[in-house]
């Protein structure tokens, strides 16, 4: 049955999905008058020189300009800038790169070295929870590197005040594969069926609720393979629905820009932007970088509950209920109430993605429990061993 006009305009399915206005959204050019702090555009890609930035940004007006500009240019111009010179000492990148090798030659030496999303371990070296692990470990090169004006600057320009950070070392070794073109957290980690669940207006939400960043922490130039991107396309709003077709596949890998960067810089983009990390063909480069995802703060809940306790109290219940008759979305609704239905935040070194882009939620274990008929102890030992896994 055809959707209604109002069903149209409230659900995003992939019949919206039309390469021809991707097309025409992709195909627009920057402006450079229009990003007056701007040193000037790249392949469409907005470059700008940080101590420049800071400069401009030296009084409380000029802070407010300058972010109002940023913030712009990621929500309605190309999705993306490149902040050069980021870090302008970089003995502090240097530090902090010592510090991530070794805590990647820690895990590997336990066991513990993780695959990423898009490669399995051995083909990149990937320390998720790298932000505690480092404030631990090395808190005085933590509070140098974390000090970093312009990082402040782009999440407070994006996300305002009591924003949040964590970050996780992404390694590249030579010969290492290119990504597959994505969007970035929140609805580009959920399957196709689940992206398409949510409302049209929580498509135009998710790309608000976060900002990517990466931080060189060595020179990369084309060969080293950074990151792929295709500007202006976050504004494309069922991008979530189509950044997996083929059409929109074909058309990334034929028009895809890519930047080389200076160790010290930084980029910061749209997790709405169709992107991914590209193919190493040096020699011996291996790419690091400092991958950021700085989250809202208000991507919390008012009060905080005990969902577990929840869950182990209301289970017999679902079970009775099921055997009595119960239909399927009655269960779901009242899984939905009780238990957390979203996979992050985890520990991604315990609780690391399987089968997709997110580990699987307490909801989606009970659900299984409630469709398998487990016995309640299992069910409290699952759960039990689920929080245990995604504490840091």
């Amino acid at each position: 049955m055809p959707r209604t006009d109002a069903e149209a305009r409230t659900w995003l399915s992939q019949d919206d999905c039309s390469l021809a206005e991707f097309r025409s959204l992709v195909g627009q050019r920057t402006d450079p008058h229009e990003y007056p702090s701007a040193q000037g555009v790249e392949q469409n890609v907005l470059r700008y020189d940080s101590d420049r930035l800071r400069d401009l940004a030296g009084t409380a007006e000029g802070r407010r300009s300058v972010q109002a500009e940023l913030s712009r240019a990621l929500l309605d111009g190309p999705g993306i800038v490149v902040l050069q010179r980021a870090f302008t000492d970089l003995t502090v990148v240097d530090r902090a790169s010592d510090a991530f090798r070794a805590l990647i030659e820690e895990e590997r030496a336990t066991g513990a070295a993780r695959g990423d999303h898009f490669a399995k371990p051995g083909a990149n070296d990937r320390v998720w929870n790298a932000l505690d692990k480092m404030a631990v470990r090395a808190p005085e090169v933590f509070a140098d590197y974390y000090a970093n004006d312009i990082l402040a600057l782009l999440a407070e320009a994006w996300l305002g005040p009591g924003y949040q950070v964590t970050s996780q070392i992404n390694v590249v070794n030579p010969g290492g594969a290119a990504q597959s073109v994505h969007r970035d957290y929140h609805l580009g980690f959920l399957s196709q069926e689940r992206a398409a669940a949510y409302p049209a207006h929580v498509h135009r939400l998710s790309p608000v609720l976060t900002l990517q960043g990466a931080v060189a922490h060595c020179d990369m130039p084309v060969e080293s393979g950074p990151t792929l991107y295709l500007p202006h396309s976050q504004k494309y709003v069922p991008g979530y629905l189509a950044w997996r077709r083929p059409e929109f596949i074909a058309y990334f890998d034929a028009h895809h820009i890519q930047l080389p960067l200076a160790k010290g810089d930084a980029v910061f983009f749209n997790p709405a932007l169709f992107h991914a990390a590209g193919h190493n063909r040096s020699a011996d480069n291996k790419r690091m970088a400092n991958l950021l995802q700085i989250s809202s703060a208000f991507g919390r809940a008012m009060e905080t509950v005990d969902r577990e306790a929840m869950v182990n109290a209301v289970f017999p219940v679902l079970l009775r209920r099921k055997a009595e008759g119960a239909d399927e979305q009655w269960l779901h609704n009242v899984v939905a109430a009780c238990a957390e239905g979203y996979p992050f935040p985890t520990n991604l070194d315990l609780d690391p993605p399987v089968g997709g882009l997110a580990p699987l939620s307490q909801a989606d274990t009970v659900r299984q429990a409630v469709a398998e008929g487990w016995a309640p102890e299992r069910l409290r030992q699952e759960l039990h061993a689920g929080a245990k896994r995604r504490q840091s």
